[in-house]
């Protein structure tokens, strides 16, 4: 077995360290241990569609009398929404914070205790303003999640593998939203709830599901890249052996050589001015492309998803207790793009995987949108160009996660993820339900296709934006694509 070593003032909090780490974490075979890795940290994404789902979907019974929680329709969909979106964008900036100055791993259980907690306290909710204000932290619980666990993903996937399974980690929400669709159908049938009683259930629900990944996640260990950097190479070189060992052992063959070394000045914290003036004047092309895709995606989706019950129900008379069911076809759409299309991110390449998936899925909506207005839909026909669409923006928007994580240095990772998250969401997360949920509930079918145009104009654009500004990051080191702030000479490490 080959192992690299790292020297220096290992133990220190700063001074000169030298380490072949990322290369060979990189040259790593596909092991159980990564598996350990994907469902600890990637399965909390089920959780969240399974949360944003299960509330939409429930509207409208928790505005009914006897549901024990006296809110509107509106204020479920409209204000808990937007509060939801809020919450994640603060959380996201928050914790995005502190997971680059406290370690991936600490961040990671931090986050989703905070979910646990007020997810727990939703399901209990007795006036409106809990509700709310709950609805608030469990999206900052979501929000800090965004950041920690992007991060830590990434800095623990070997290089050439880093692509699919970041896609098909965030396309995991729409897993959860398939069960959040069918579990709002159960919910919603008072012959088996009281009125008061299934949407406690659902959210109760959740909370055991989160408990479950709790579990799991601890075996997760910190990312060894964030703990050489911060000077901790004695135990960054500590991990990475044990790693080897058990791969080594599980395959029955010595690991191949690493591909390099890199240097760094390790230090302890980086000022928040290094990062914004890092982000936003060093790499400002790289940042123009990650706010283009994060507006892009946001929007299609809210054009979408925030008006799909009220057009179904609104233009094609599909009783509001069966949309449960049409919402759950377009999920499984949703997470099939990211799991058939992520292995090409890393083989046909990022540039025009990313560009693609943008601009076909905005002209598909186009035509969508075109073929409404001239009422040559039903129920079914629309439920199907919709998933048409969504196959490839799912695709599209989870690269927009995958291409901020991997494109800055190393120190800014987490608050580069928190930044767009949190500027591209509140753009479309909080404007857009406000002005498509207007739109959509109009009864008007021009207001309706009008939506659909602004979501598609702004994902084709992103998309041409990608085409020009995307970076080649396919089976690249990360330490390659972005030399780390702290290192003092470049990245040997190879492509992997």
């Amino acid at each position: 077995m080959a192992v690299g070593a790292s020297h220096g003032s290992a133990g220190a909090g700063t001074g000169t360290l030298t380490t072949s780490v990322p290369a060979r974490l990189d040259r790593l075979p596909w092991s159980r241990w990564h598996w350990t890795v994907v469902i600890g940290l990637g399965t909390v994404w089920i959780l969240d569609g399974l949360e944003v789902t299960v509330v939409g979907s429930i509207a409208s019974r928790l505005s009914e009398e006897g549901s024990g929680l006296p809110i509107s329709a509106s204020q479920v969909t409209g204000v808990a929404a937007a509060l939801y979106v809020a919450g994640a964008c603060s959380g996201a900036l928050f914790f995005g914070w502190l997971t680059d100055r406290f370690g991936r791993k600490k961040l990671f259980l931090i986050t989703l205790a905070v979910y646990l907690a007020a997810t727990a306290l939703t399901a209990v909710s007795f006036s409106s303003w809990w509700f709310l204000a709950f609805r608030f932290l469990t999206g900052f619980g979501i929000g800090g999640e965004y950041a920690a666990i992007n991060s830590a993903v990434d800095e623990l996937i070997p290089s050439r593998y880093r692509g699919r399974v970041d896609l098909i980690i965030n396309g995991s929400f729409w897993l959860g939203a398939v069960g959040g669709a069918l579990l709002s159908v159960l919910a919603l049938n008072t012959d088996i709830f009281a009125p008061d009683v299934g949407w406690r259930l659902t959210f109760a629900l959740g909370v055991v599901l989160g408990l479950v990944i709790l579990l799991v996640r601890r075996n997760v260990p910190e990312s060894p890249r964030w703990l050489f950097i911060h000077g901790r190479g004695d135990e960054a070189e500590e991990l990475v052996r044990g790693v080897e060992e058990k791969i080594t052992e599980e395959k029955g063959d010595p690991l191949p050589e690493p591909a390099g070394e890199i240097t760094v000045h390790a230090r302890k914290s980086i000022g928040f001015g290094t990062v914004a003036r890092t982000v936003l004047s060093t790499y400002r092309k790289r940042s123009v492309l990650a706010f283009s895709l994060f507006i892009g995606q946001s929007f299609l989706y809210n054009a979408i998803t925030f008006g799909f019950g009220a057009i179904l129900t609104t233009f094609f008379d599909v009783p509001s207790g069966s949309t449960g069911y049409y919402f759950a076809v377009m999920a499984v759409g949703n997470f099939l793009g990211p799991l058939l299309l992520g292995r090409l991110f890393d083989t046909a390449g990022r540039r025009i995987m990313i560009s693609g998936t943008y601009v076909l899925s905005g002209l598909l909506l186009f035509g969508t949108a075109w073929l409404f207005d001239g009422g040559h839909l039903n129920a079914d026909t629309m439920t199907a160009c919709w998933c048409v669409v969504l196959f490839f923006a799912s695709a599209g928007a989870s690269s927009a996660y995958l291409t901020v994580s991997e494109i800055f240095p190393m120190e800014t990772r987490a608050m580069a993820i928190a930044f767009f998250y949190a500027i591209g969401t509140a753009a479309g997360g909080i404007s857009g339900p406000l002005l498509f949920s207007k739109l959509t509930e109009t009864g008007v079918v021009s207001d309706t296709v009008l939506a659909f145009q602004i979501g598609a104009g702004l994902m084709t654009l992103a998309g041409l934006v990608a085409a020009v500004l995307a970076v080649p990051a396919e089976r690249r080191s990360l330490e390659d694509i972005a030399t780390p702030l702290s290192a003092s000479a470049p990245a040997t490490a190879g492509r992997g």
